[in-house]
């Protein structure tokens, strides 16, 4: 049911390196006058929800604020990769049941706690 999300930033450049290089992913930047969203990359014909890096002054990142969940492969890959992207890892691959899969927590370089997901 997620449609969109906005993950504030407060350095972007240092944001679309953290993300490309855990994700695996390009990030592109737009300036939409003052307004700078980096956009995620979407895969037309596929599931789930579109979203953004943002970075204006009305955005302020903080890690008890909204919680996304991006879906993965095996999070243990996307796990792996945030230290040594700069980020934190909050809590380690775990298992919420045999029918939900797994999921796994970290702080990005800008401190939102953001969530991952993955069925193996």
């Amino acid at each position: 049911m997620v449609a969109w999300f906005e993950i504030p930033v407060t350095d972007m450049d240092r944001a679309k390196k953290f993300y490309e290089s855990v994700f695996n992913i390009e990030v592109g930047v737009h300036d939409m006058g003052g307004l700078l969203m980096g956009f995620f990359p979407m895969h037309e014909g596929a599931s789930g929800a579109m979203g953004s890096l943002m970075k204006h002054e009305s955005y302020t990142p903080s890690h008890e604020g909204t919680l996304v969940y991006f879906s993965c492969d095996d999070l243990q890959n996307e796990l792996g990769r945030i230290v040594s992207s700069g980020g934190k890892s909050l809590q380690e691959k775990t298992q919420i049941s045999p029918e939900n899969g797994f999921m796994g927590l970290f702080e990005d370089t800008e401190g939102n706690r953001v969530a991952l997901h993955s069925q193996k």
